[in-house]
């Protein structure tokens, strides 16, 4: 079985923030076919897009997995739907949790469910902050720069309050 290294954002910003992402963590993991491999840090961040909302707490994930994309993707849409019956109402609205494929190897996929490299996330510090913990050298497959060279861009660019979840005030 072939083993592939995806990197995931995982996010929440409803109820026990920090305990949503262990939760969805610990259901991630599923024998012979996903391998949690590394944890960022926790990080509270503002919200972006639909900004009348809880802050969240956000976090990146490194997995080895034998599931293709679309698989993964299934197993993390069970997951979401496992802890948040509801789900979001609508689109950057509030969730229980959230979890995205952000890269898989160095794949560049766009199909109606799913794109890859994550189509947005050079443009969120919330995602690279904590890809960088894990992932800083991992290559973006169409823009051909580091994740660590993607923040540096994006720093300069904008503020997006990304604070370390133990250093908070």
């Amino acid at each position: 079985m072939d083993q592939h290294i995806a990197y995931l954002s995982i996010g929440s910003n409803i109820g026990d923030k920090k305990l949503n992402l262990e939760n969805a963590i610990t259901l991630l993991h599923k024998p012979n076919k996903i391998a949690v491999a590394g944890v960022s840090s926790f990080y509270k961040t503002q919200p972006q897009n639909y900004t009348d909302q809880d802050w969240f707490v956000n976090a990146a994930l490194k997995i080895k997995t034998s599931l293709p994309p679309h698989e993964l993707l299934d197993v993390l849409k069970a997951v979401e739907k496992d802890l948040d019956k509801e789900g979001k109402l609508f689109r950057f609205g509030p969730r229980i949790i959230d979890l995205d494929i952000i890269y898989y190897d160095d794949l560049i996929l766009k199909t109606e469910l799913l794109e890859i490299p994550h189509p947005r996330m050079h443009k969120r510090c919330f995602v690279l902050i904590p890809i960088c913990d894990i992932g800083a050298h991992t290559i973006h497959p169409i823009l051909n720069l580091r994740s660590d060279e993607l923040l540096t861009k994006l720093e300069k660019q904008e503020t997006q309050k990304v604070i370390p979840l133990d250093k908070e005030a």
